[in-house]
């Protein structure tokens, strides 16, 4: 029996749509198991992306480059040639995102993926959950952030999101990463209700998997940071909802 272990959360479910109609970003899965190919692409399928696995093990380049994938993940154990031959092949021609999905995880085989062009690695088995939030972080970084400024204001608060400092009449502080991120999702909707979903959602896209105490506790954090810099009741709490600043 297959130690590959898919666990859905009915949370992603609910926020999947979020990813929907951010444009159609192709995942190319060059994986010989057809139960995780199809588990894969189903659950990318669910959360709008396309996703298509390899057809002929002996012309994956070739396969790959008809399909122009945003993204590849990738196994190392393959017919023929293994998966570093192909992601040096795939390398040299293009520097779309790859991912390493593979039960060999020792250290000596992440190094051997990375010095061979890979982006990421994640063991088997895995968490559907983890492996996408990895997939829409490793796609926000190389497709999403190329054109947003790293500078938010609201009135004489300025954060600069590139290096998480904030600053306000004069008087500069450094942001966690989690602070960072939160307050760069309310400034980004500055005027609006976000819930608490959406905060989370952008917080696993950075890798940080939070749950629900954790959201509290950083936003709670977080205000406290800005009442120290001299800024009250920027973020007000929409009880049910979310959170907005006004």
């Amino acid at each position: 029996m297959r130690k590959f272990i898919i666990l859905l959360c009915s949370r992603f479910e609910d926020i999947g749509c979020q990813w929907k109609g951010v444009g159609m970003y192709r995942i190319f899965i060059i994986e010989d198991d057809e139960v995780i190919t199809g588990a894969l692409s189903a659950h990318l399928e669910r959360w709008g992306f396309e996703a298509s696995g390899i057809n002929d093990f002996r012309n994956v380049l070739t396969e790959c480059m008809a399909y122009d994938p945003h993204l590849v993940l990738l196994d190392i154990s393959l017919p023929f040639f293994d998966g570093y031959h192909w992601c040096r092949e795939i390398r040299n021609i293009s520097k779309v995102p790859i991912i390493f999905i593979s039960s060999a995880a020792e250290n000596m085989n992440i190094l051997m993926a990375l010095n061979a062009g890979a982006d990421d690695f994640i063991a088997k088995p895995f968490d559907l959950a983890v492996l996408l939030a990895k997939v829409q972080a490793m796609l926000r970084r190389t497709y999403d952030f190329s054109d947003k400024s790293s500078l938010l204001t609201h009135g004489d608060l300025l954060l600069n999101a590139s290096d998480s400092t904030l600053s306000y009449h004069g008087e500069k502080i450094d942001l966690t990463k989690n602070e960072n991120r939160i307050l760069t999702v309310l400034l980004e909707h500055s005027g609006e209700i976000v819930s608490r979903e959406t905060l989370m959602t952008r917080l696993w896209e950075s890798d940080a998997y939070v749950d629900e105490n954790t959201l509290t506790v950083n936003v709670t954090r977080l205000r406290k940071r800005l009442e120290a810099l001299g800024v009250k009741g920027l973020i007000q709490t929409k009880k049910g909802m979310g959170y907005i600043i006004k």
